[in-house]
């Protein structure tokens, strides 16, 4: 869901790409699925595998934000035939009707998807008939023991002044205003202007405090111990953990945002039952698993979490948290245009003082 742009895997697919995205008019739908998903969140060597064994080309794009891939859906500009969008703009897909339902007689190892994540979907896939769960986890603060020596539990520590400076957050409007939102007692989807403004002084009084608004690189910077603290997403944390052993990652106790980012299959697809072939292959124990050890985020996979040989990794608190034990956990839902607008604005108005 989050991760920067693959250069390598990009060279591999770049002929293929420019064939087929770059002149769809032209192009030859027989035999190919064009797949359209974030940077650095599926294992090359899967595609290499769903090729060799249905062999369907697969012509493979990417994208850094829901708001770069959206417009491109929604103009047709491309015949893009799988995406992997988040939550809240799988709901704005399906209000503004640009997926196509998908054919779960074609989706068998659907089965291996956790009861938990299909219910968990209903909240932006009411009749779970758009979307299969790919990947999902939490975002919470991950901070250096060496440099951050109290408890972590709260949100609060962001606004602390001794770690002026040292604090790391997300140059994203919805997840900036997530923090804030929860760090005053709100809901994450909050539309109340007056909750909203709140939440942006909040963030106001903060900005002197913080070293940088990133998106991936906070991954980066907080293992070269460049920062004390940071809000990152709970796959990036595994990542992190691995490379520097002095970072620790939290859920506050104010509540977070628990995501989910899904297979769908945009309207007007070429290659539907290629698109659905390639769906039931990422669900496949075997490549789902795969592909969790190779981007870290955790996978709504059951049958792939059993097959997972690192005891530490299988029970990991941060991989696979137990809900139950966290309260005001929210998924990002889609608010509509005049909300967008107004959380748009008061983040320029944040990032403007």
């Amino acid at each position: 869901m989050k991760k920067l742009l693959s250069i390598a895997l990009l060279a591999v697919f770049t002929v293929t790409l420019l064939t087929a995205c770059g002149n769809t008019t032209s192009a030859n739908s027989a035999g190919q699925v064009i797949v359209y998903n974030w940077g650095e969140y599926i294992d090359p060597d899967v595609l290499t595998m769903f090729e060799d064994e249905t062999g369907i080309k697969v012509v493979y794009d990417e994208f850094e934000t829901n708001e770069i891939m959206y417009p491109k859906i929604e103009a047709g500009a491309s015949d893009y035939d799988v995406i992997c969008p988040s939550d809240y703009m799988i709901q704005k897909m399906v209000q503004n009707d640009l997926l196509e339902e998908i054919n779960f007689d074609n989706i068998p190892n659907l089965a291996n998807i956790g009861k938990q994540y299909l219910d968990q979907s209903r909240a932006f896939d009411p009749d779970n008939k758009y979307s299969i769960p790919y990947c999902w986890g939490t975002v919470g603060i991950l901070y250096n023991k060496t440099m951050v020596t109290e408890p972590v539990d709260s949100w609060s520590i962001l606004w602390d002044e001794k770690y002026k400076d040292n604090i790391l957050m997300q140059d994203s409007v919805r997840d900036a205003f997530m923090v804030a939102l929860k760090l005053n007692g709100y809901s994450m989807n909050s539309t109340n202007p007056d909750e909203l403004n709140v939440a942006k002084q909040s963030l106001i009084e903060q900005k002197p405090l913080v070293q940088a608004y990133v998106i991936d690189q906070v991954r980066d910077k907080m293992i070269g111990n460049e920062a004390a603290l940071g809000v990152i997403y709970s796959g990036e944390a595994i990542f992190t953990q691995r490379e520097n052993p002095d970072l620790e990652y939290v859920i506050p106790k104010e509540g977070t945002n628990i995501w989910i980012d899904s297979w769908v299959i945009p309207k007007g697809s070429k290659n539907k039952e290629n698109a659905e072939a390639f769906i039931n292959f990422m669900c496949r124990e075997d490549i789902a698993l795969k592909n969790f050890e190779y981007i870290t985020y955790s996978t709504p996979n059951d049958a792939a979490r059993a097959l997972i040989e690192d005891e530490d990794i299988k029970n990991s608190p941060i991989a696979f948290p137990t809900l139950a034990d966290y309260e005001n956990l929210e998924t990002f839902q889609y608010l509509g245009e005049d909300a967008d607008a107004l959380y748009n604005q008061l983040w320029k108005e944040v990032k403007s003082e």
